[in-house]
């Protein structure tokens, strides 16, 4: 309840605006199909029983922009628990332990990335081996560096964006069997 007072509190600083502008953090939607899609994802939230804790909504009458939304009171089954938004949606789900925390992480077809908090690095790495993500951010969120490979695991993605490991899309390995002893 302390994390979900100090996110909202925090959230309803976010600048949303144009996305040319430095000072705003968080820009329009690409197109009416994305916007429509997060504003479907926020409505079937609210009718499946998740609380709306900020936001939940359009924001403004022009352009394609979202209130940043937080949910509480999120069950494993619901759409918005179950399925990617991509879009300014979180969804607060409380549990007892790290490892209920893990398995129900990991218990979905998708796995792009995850966020660890903790000041202690142990656990901090533990769970981030134990986390079905291709990227795994502690203590931060959406750091981004263009030498670290960028991918998910399950059906959220295949291979890797950046890094040396980009360079895999772009390659074949063939194997060429020769033996030189052959008489033949």
């Amino acid at each position: 309840d302390e994390f979900v007072a100090k996110a909202t509190e925090a959230a309803k600083g976010w600048k949303v605006g144009n996305q040319f502008d430095e000072s705003s953090m968080q820009g329009p939607q690409v197109d009416k199909i994305q916007f429509d899609k997060i504003l479907g994802y926020i409505e079937s939230g609210k009718s499946e029983g998740a609380k709306v804790a900020l936001g939940g909504g359009r924001l403004g009458d022009k352009g394609y922009y979202v209130q940043p939304t937080i949910f509480t009171d999120v069950q494993d089954t619901m759409k918005i628990a179950k399925e990617e938004i991509f879009g300014p949606v979180m969804q607060v789900m409380k549990f007892k332990s790290l490892a209920e925390a893990i398995e129900r992480a990991n218990n979905t077809c998708y796995g792009l990335a995850a966020g660890i908090c903790t000041r202690d690095v142990g656990t901090a790495m533990s769970a981030a081996m134990d986390l079905d993500a291709g990227t795994v951010w502690v203590n931060c969120y959406d750091n981004f560096d263009m030498a670290c490979p960028f991918g998910g695991y399950k059906t959220s993605g295949w291979g890797r964006e950046k890094g040396e490991y980009a360079l895999e899309n772009y390659t074949q390995v063939k194997c060429v069997m020769l033996p030189l002893d052959s008489k033949a």
